[in-house]
């Protein structure tokens, strides 16, 4: 049987980093798989994100588009990230998979 080889690491978008009044929408908090420490998150820092979801309307051959991030931070002690997209990812994404691409590499 052949394997699949997925060059990314799945993540949940979990909330925008927010204050106790005012979110703030450019920077989205993400929860990676397998990531418990900030120390565990430093090896994801400039990896690429990317929030893959189907439209309804076809375009260019495909329903499937794509909102494509980049890591920047940790966010707190429990592995949470920070990441800035080229869009804002809208608030109906919060728990929606998004994929930790294993590129640039820096190994």
């Amino acid at each position: 049987m052949a394997q699949s080889h997925r060059l990314y690491v799945k993540g949940k978008h979990v909330s925008y980093t927010r204050n106790r009044r005012q979110n703030n929408p450019d920077v989205s908090l993400v929860k990676i798989e397998g990531v418990s420490t900030p120390q565990d998150a430093q090896f994801y820092l400039g990896k690429r994100v990317a929030y893959v979801y189907r439209a309804s309307k076809e375009v260019r051959g495909s329903k499937i588009r794509v909102i494509w991030g980049k890591i920047t931070r940790p966010h707190g002690n429990s592995g949470v990230v920070r990441a800035n997209f080229r869009n804002n990812l809208p608030a109906k994404t919060f728990g929606a998979s998004v994929r930790i691409f294993l590129y640039p590499s820096h190994i």
